[in-house]
């Protein structure tokens, strides 16, 4: 339903397709090819980020995470206490 895809389609898909192909089946196999790779694509950022939820989950990168993030907090927050206007 979005429209930007229409007009990729419309932009790219004809250059693609031989002189001597029938357009409307070559842009249809064109189509399918780059649904395919996306349903690929998406597929392998699900499985991704399922194994980095559990080992972000874990204890130890928790505890550095809230580390890191609480250094930057207060970095920012002398940065701003020393700021003059």
């Amino acid at each position: 339903m979005n429209p930007k895809v229409g007009v990729f389609y419309i932009a790219m898909i004809p250059q693609f397709i031989p002189d001597e192909a029938a357009p409307l089946l070559m842009a249809i196999a064109l189509a399918a090819v780059h649904n395919l790779l996306g349903l690929l694509w998406f597929t392998g950022i699900i499985f991704g980020t399922h194994v980095a939820r559990k080992w972000l989950r874990t204890l130890k990168v928790a505890k550095t995470t809230d580390r890191i993030t609480g250094t930057v907090i207060i970095g920012f927050g002398t940065a701003l206490s020393m700021e003059t206007r």
